[in-house]
């Protein structure tokens, strides 16, 4: 048999030691793996475009009138949903309205959902809160929890099935809104070129969307879609007021806002935009700058509970085991 290798409070140094190597393996190689498997987001969509392009070459195209009733088709489920809610009197136009409000703001278009996230927040307590109710109440899996802790389980079950869609969504719109956030400085740029170039405000925003489609696809997106209302809305007002609604940013409403004015009162619009650029850059700045200075309140827990007992243990377990040593003989 081996001899016993040297131990603090009862616990085998070596065998930390190992335990602690192999976690730190496992993490190289987990960071290793992040780094080299990184997914290019556009690979998908440029390869759909070859194929379809493929397919043109072919001569393999959709006749008009297969596209027209692609067009018109309708959705069974989410007419028999809608019907149900109407049949409920559970339907109301401004709860629709906000969820399509919200949809638009996710990046999702199609207003169909909005009746799915109605019918959700209807039917997810039901089964969520049910299957947790029977479990809790029906069975003796819980039994040995005091009565509030039951109620609250519970009740905390409903809750979060109900604000299930609605917290959904809002991740959706929180993580847009930042995507659209980094790539709008660089836009408002893009448009003041444009503007000194001579071209038209749709043309600017089909041009930017064009260039910054690939580094920031959503506001590309949402540029094109302003371009295009541009080119067939009646009042051009309608546009950037349906752009400030799609994204919820308060620099989006500012940008909208001097779109408006400047197409109201004529002035300038390069200068206008310059201005908004160099603010969101400084705010931009600011951000970074904050993050900065939380960072180490922040990593204090994670030095505390990982980092010093790793130090303790590789500077002061020699010197522990031969002090131990010592006075053993």
């Amino acid at each position: 048999m081996t001899a016993p290798g040297p131990t603090i409070l009862g616990i085998d140094v070596l065998w930390v030691a190992t335990l602690l190597s192999a976690v730190a393996a496992m993490s190289v190689m987990a960071a290793i793996y992040a780094a080299t498997t990184v997914r290019n987001p556009m690979a998908k969509r440029v390869k759909a475009l070859n194929d379809r392009r493929e397919q043109l070459k072919a001569g393999i195209t959709a006749s008009t009138s297969k596209r027209r009733a692609k067009l018109v088709q309708k959705n069974d489920t989410t007419d028999w949903i809608r019907n149900l809610l109407q049949s409920m009197k559970v339907l109301q136009d401004d709860q629709v309205k906000a969820a399509q409000i919200k949809l638009l703001q996710a990046g999702i278009r199609s207003k169909d959902y909005a009746v799915a996230v109605i019918f959700g927040r209807m039917v997810l307590p039901i089964i969520f809160g049910g299957l947790v109710a029977y479990i809790v109440y029906g069975t003796s899996m819980f039994a040995t929890w005091s009565p509030l802790k039951a109620y609250g389980l519970v009740a905390g079950t409903l809750v979060l099935s109900y604000k299930g869609p609605d917290i959904y969504l809002k991740n959706k719109i929180t993580k847009r809104s930042d995507a659209i956030r980094k790539g709008l400085p660089d836009a408002l740029d893009l448009l003041v070129i444009c503007a000194e170039a001579g071209l038209t405000v749709d043309a600017a925003f089909h041009r930017v969307a064009k260039e910054l489609g690939r580094a920031y696809p959503e506001l590309g997106e949402e540029f094109s879609l302003t371009a295009i209302e541009l080119g067939f809305l009646t009042d051009r007002r309608q546009a950037f007021e349906n752009l400030a609604m799609r994204v919820r940013l308060d620099a989006v409403k500012g940008v909208v806002t001097t779109m408006i004015q400047t197409e109201k009162y004529g002035t300038p619009l390069a200068s206008a935009l310059r201005v908004l650029s160099a603010e969101f850059r400084n705010e931009r700045m600011m951000r970074a700058e904050e993050k900065a200075a939380r960072l180490p309140a922040i990593m204090t827990v994670p030095l505390i509970l990982f980092i010093l007992p790793t130090l303790f243990v590789v500077i002061l377990g020699p010197a522990a085991c031969s002090i131990k040593d010592a006075l053993i003989k």
